[in-house]
């Protein structure tokens, strides 16, 4: 059984359908106490994932039993916000009908990153990620519920070829979608209603952890949301702030204040990453520098919460742990944090980032709004499917051009000898009119 399960996972193409898109086939062939399955969606502006448990909830509580099954795990839980009430409602029904006693709801509180899958290891089990680890070293799990949906299609024989995406921000009519994978980031904002501006910016994801992309830019299998911004938004500007001048700031404007520090997700969880130590050792001129504290930049997530809600004067330290991970990994460093032990700090939970206070720091307050389901299929005239929605390895082309293919056929597949990656599939009917960039399908007139 457990290997009829991960291997369909596998041949479907199943990915994290959030975050970096971790195959999922490697993910569940393993020895767990617990699944988590992650509905807490703490992005703001991202509706899709609320709406699947609620619409889905069958498929949902499906995936999840799946998991258990080929994780050997006894006891799993639905994280979610109590605020999901339409979710919760039909969730608890799901439970009852198909693993009464085997899976329960988690509420977690409405703030900021609940969904980050370290800090929800802690609200919901008390355990503690180990620093540079993962949740599966305490025994742990975490997958997302959208994920679970596509565990259930799986195991029907049904590959990855569609994608919940809420589209929200300046746009007339703000909505999720359900799309095919690979279809333009222009369709969804046309399908919207179109922008209500016309010099705009578009991010792939929620405000916090998003990244700038191009109108032409195709939605993979980790796309969650398509953000439309008018282009002088703080949020945008940030994003396009050279490196180097936000290296200057940095050096220049800090006052080691702690604030980022106080903010940060994984210090208050007790790993050894202090934001602001971090920023003074780079103003003092370190940042060739191989030492532990700058070292412990690759502790970071990169959530956030550190810029966008810590510092007040505009800093990133982010920005400056990101690129510092990069030099380091490019000189060969690897990250050198592990396995000590941890314990959460007392003050955690007064430090929690409340959702409503985000959402109005980062000028977002006006398109904090609802954006309802449209369960119907966005029609695409023609879709561009890149060969690494995932980490790992990229897939290897499957078609050439002027190949027929039909939805759900493989058109790219695990390169041989990968450990880590991921198979693509059409997600229309058509034929395939380039494999530069990925593979092009053109639906047939």
């Amino acid at each position: 059984m457990i290997e009829k399960i991960v291997n369909a996972v596998k041949a479907a193409g199943v990915v994290g359908a959030g975050g970096a898109g971790f195959p999922t086939h490697v993910k569940i062939n393993a020895k767990a106490d617990f699944i988590i399955a992650n509905g807490a969606e703490c992005e703001p502006l991202l509706r899709a994932h609320q709406q699947i448990m609620a619409v889905e909830s069958d498929k949902v509580v499906l995936g999840m039993i799946a998991v258990m099954l080929a994780t050997g795990a006894t006891k799993s839980y639905i994280a979610l916000k109590k605020k999901y009430t339409a979710a919760a409602e039909a969730l608890e029904k799901s439970i009852a009908t198909h693993a009464p006693g085997r899976i329960e709801l988690f509420f977690m509180p409405d703030f900021y990153p609940a969904g980050d899958e370290q800090v929800m290891v802690y609200e919901v089990t008390g355990r503690i990620v180990p620093e540079g680890g993962i949740p599966l070293q305490v025994g742990v799990v975490v997958i997302n519920v959208e994920t679970l949906l596509n565990v259930t299609r799986a195991m029907d024989g049904i590959p990855v070829t569609e994608k919940y995406v809420t589209v929200s921000g300046a746009v007339h009519k703000p909505v999720t979608l359900k799309v095919p994978v690979g279809v333009s980031v222009s369709r969804l904002v046309e399908a919207a209603g179109g922008a209500k501006i016309d010099d705009y910016a578009l991010i792939d994801g929620g405000p916090m952890m998003g990244r700038l992309i191009e109108k032409d830019a195709p939605v993979t299998k980790t796309t969650g949301g398509i953000l439309v911004l008018p282009k002088d938004h703080p949020l945008i500007v940030s994003r396009q702030l050279p490196w180097q001048a936000a290296l200057n700031r940095a050096k220049s404007v800090c006052c080691a204040c702690r604030a980022c520090t106080d903010s940060c997700p994984r210090h208050l969880l007790g790993h050894g990453l202090e934001p602001h130590r971090i920023m003074q050792a780079v103003g003092n001129g370190l940042s060739g520098s191989a030492s532990t504290m700058l070292t412990s930049a690759f502790l970071c997530s990169e959530c956030g919460a550190c810029d966008s809600f810590g510092c007040t004067m505009g800093l990133s330290p982010r920005r400056v742990n990101a690129e510092l991970k990069r030099q380091m990994s490019a000189a060969g460093i690897k990250n050198p944090h592990h396995n000590k032990p941890l314990r959460a700090g007392s003050h955690r939970s007064n430090r929690r980032i409340p959702i409503k206070r985000l959402v109005s720091r980062l000028g977002l307050y006006e398109y904090d709004v609802p954006a309802p389901l449209v369960d119907e299929l966005l029609a695409a005239d023609e879709v561009r499917l890149t060969l690494r929605q995932h980490i790992g390895a990229p897939a290897v082309l499957a078609v050439s051009v002027g190949d027929k293919v039909t939805v759900g056929q493989l058109v790219a597949a695990i390169p041989e000898g990968a450990a880590v990656s991921a198979n693509i599939h059409a997600s229309i009917d058509g034929v395939v009119v380039s494999t530069e960039n990925g593979v092009t399908i053109r639906a047939e007139a």
